[in-house]
């Protein structure tokens, strides 16, 4: 193992974004909550069952692309929608009507409260730079570069394959493995030769269906076993802890 606690084959990093390298993940649950209780509270009347911003979340939510994540949480409770059109207004109850009014949520929530970035993250990337390693970003959010730049980190990456280039390039989200493996065809490595940095369940099967050489998983809300069970070789609460005795 190297002193980045990675497999000695590995040669470039991809990491996540929302709750690995920003704390986002919590403001994309706020959005998500926002948009599918006033949807509910529409539908069913002042007795809906709430969205949960942590169970449901990580279940049907995180790491998916924003259409999929309305899809499959709305599955979850028996209901289907019509898709509608990208450019569906916010206020349309349809599948990208529900999805643009999270983002519109989510857009306004960046912008008047700003995103921080987990200090542990930062020195991990940068010690990560500092060794010859390259780094991509993998996200599902079309806001990828938005969060990025709030926080002060874009300069850190080598790639960026989020929601704006998949849709580009015609890549189905997570869980299936096609975004992490065009960043590593983009930093010109084979995906045996790079590991993959992950909080969302979703992240968990992509990195294991596409045979990456390692796979870190994040756990900052207490479901380490539930990481490992989806593919994770190795499971910390914050990635500078790789760094540690190891310098």
């Amino acid at each position: 193992m190297t002193k980045l606690g990675l497999p000695d084959v590995v040669r470039a990093c991809l990491f996540d974004l929302d709750g690995v390298l920003t704390k986002t993940a919590v403001v994309h649950a706020a959005a998500w909550k926002e948009a599918f209780d006033d949807f509910l509270r529409r539908r069913d009347g002042p007795g809906f069952r709430p969205f949960d911003a942590i169970a449901d979340y990580d279940e049907y939510v995180d790491g998916r692309p924003r259409a999929d994540g309305v899809r499959v949480f709305l599955a979850s409770r028996g209901i289907e929608l019509p898709e509608g059109s990208d450019d569906d207004s916010p206020e349309l109850d349809t599948v990208h009507g529900l999805g643009n009014r999270k983002n519109a949520l989510l857009l306004e929530k960046i912008h008047t409260q700003g995103v921080e970035a987990y200090a542990g993250s930062v020195r991990y990337v940068e010690a990560v730079r500092a060794s010859g390693l390259s780094t991509a970003v993998v996200s599902s959010s079309a806001n990828a570069y938005d969060a990025l730049a709030s926080a002060g980190i874009e300069g850190l990456f080598d790639v960026r394959i989020d929601g704006v280039v998949a849709a580009e390039r015609k890549l189905p989200g997570k869980p299936r493995p096609d975004t992490f493996l065009e960043a590593a065809h983009d930093l010109g490595v084979e995906p045996g030769a790079a590991a993959v940095f992950e909080d969302a369940l979703a992240g968990m099967d992509a990195g294991r269906s596409g045979r990456f050489g390692y796979i870190v998983g994040i756990d900052r809300v207490g479901q380490a076993q539930a990481l490992h069970q989806h593919g994770a070789d190795i499971v910390v609460g914050d990635l500078a802890e790789l760094l540690e005795d190891r310098t």
